[in-house]
């Protein structure tokens, strides 16, 4: 039986044997060469879906978002297919840097890039910065003047629209930490303040209105709000801005009976009918790429029922591999993976190992009601996010990333230890 993707599974995933399978390999192979909790990234998976966002946009430019999983096995899988890649930080530049990308293609984003940061891309070469304020302005043309070059670069603009998301997760509105505000007047000085410059390039506007979105609706708004205020600044100024950056947020499936979202030639064609044919169309899909790619792979410590009240089953991570549920509510599916079970469904809460109450990765899951100590428990739509997001809370080490292919198991990040943890206090 082959899992769904719709359902958030990558396209290998599947039930043979007994046991969850992916790209080829059975879960119970990988935890015992690989230990748990580990992330299974599907390799093929992650390529297909870089393929599928570059042939939907062949005369554009297609991003990959790095905050969502990011490694040097990574960058060199994105220059294979031909993807620029975004960094928000002088840590996510360095893995640039380390996987081999051309930085005429790193697009460096971020809303307080410190003078440190900007200077290092600006002496690497990167491809563009996104200046996020007024103060970056003048760092960043500051920064090229000493260097001798003209930097390129994008405004971030927040164009007004509200993605119908989380609130810590929606970024295009007025009230937003991130770029200058369309309603407000700040983008239009802000593009005078570039043009005065004679150390820095315009070569376009940027805007993203949040994240996990399944609507066209805001992007497409969002789009034509753009375009209509890139025309009136090269009316106003008698320039040409070639491109317009539409950035990311496409949502993904993560338990049944989620929305659909749309596929990226959908995407493209709506955001192309809000936009001129001489304007160069950019996106930014992070999440949509490398959301569906990965399974966190868990093994089960204690089964606890409390009669009338619950039943939590413990496996071994939790928070610190996987912060999104007690973050902002992310909710996730799961199943067992390592068995086949006739046992009669029963509702339980997945909870990790860390002291906190609010550790619960999956809430009112239907399990097997033999569930037990030893098994292991699959969560699609693990590849966003969560080892981007991973933290030593509780000193608990960070899993490796498993990538899987054909049968063949790497570990691109190996798994931590704690002497890597021990390594950091000072004696």
């Amino acid at each position: 039986m082959t899992l769904v993707m719709e359902n958030g599974w990558p396209r290998t995933a599947a039930w043979t044997g007994g046991e969850l399978r992916i790209g080829g390999i059975g879960v119970r192979e990988l935890a015992a060469e690989f230990g748990t909790p580990a992330y299974v990234l599907d390799e093929e998976e992650f390529q297909g879906r870089c393929a599928e966002w570059r042939e939907a946009l062949p005369d554009g430019e297609v991003h990959y978002g790095g905050k969502a999983f990011l490694c040097p096995e990574v960058v060199r899988w994105l220059e294979a297919a031909g993807l620029c890649l975004d960094v928000c930080t002088g840590g996510e530049l360095a893995v640039a840097l380390a996987g081999g990308m051309d930085p005429a293609r790193v697009v460096f984003h971020g809303n307080n890039k410190s003078v440190a940061e900007l200077r290092r891309a600006v002496t690497w070469g990167v491809g563009c910065v996104v200046v996020d304020s007024f103060t970056e302005i003048e760092r960043l043309a500051a920064l090229a003047d000493e260097a001798g070059i003209r930097q390129r670069m994008m405004i971030r603009v927040t164009p007004g629209v509200e993605a119908h998301t989380h609130e810590f997760i929606a970024t295009g509105g007025d009230d937003s930490k991130f770029g200058f505000s369309l309603g407000a007047g700040l983008a239009a000085e802000a593009v005078r303040r570039v043009l005065a410059t004679t150390s820095l390039e315009l070569t376009g506007l940027h805007s993203h209105i949040g994240s996990q979105i399944t609507d066209l609706g805001g992007f497409t708004l969002a789009a034509r709000r753009m375009a209509d205020f890139l025309l009136a600044c090269e009316l106003e100024h008698g320039v040409t801005i070639p491109k317009l950056d539409l950035g990311g947020g496409l949502g993904i499936v993560y338990r049944p009976g989620d929305p659909v979202p749309p596929r990226p030639a959908e995407v493209v064609a709506a955001l192309r009918e809000a936009v001129p044919a001489q304007v160069r169309l950019a996106v930014e899909p992070g999440r949509s790429i490398a959301g569906p790619t990965a399974v966190a792979l868990y093994e089960v410590g204690t089964v606890k029922e409390i009669p009338g009240v619950n039943t939590y089953v413990s496996v071994d991570g939790g928070m610190s591999d996987n912060p999104r549920p007690a973050m902002y509510g992310a909710a996730y599916t799961a199943l067992l993976a390592s068995r086949s079970s006739d046992a009669p469904p029963r509702e339980v809460t997945v909870v990790g190992k860390h002291c906190e109450s609010g550790d619960v990765l999956v809430r009112d899951l239907p399990l097997p009601a033999d569930v037990r100590p030893g098994d292991l428990l699959a969560i699609p739509a693990s590849g966003a996010y969560q080892r981007s997001m991973a933290s030593n809370y509780n000193h608990v080490t960070r899993p490796p990333v498993v990538a899987v292919r054909d049968g063949v198991a790497r570990a691109i990040v190996r798994r931590e230890t704690e002497e890597d943890l021990l390594r950091l206090y000072l004696r």
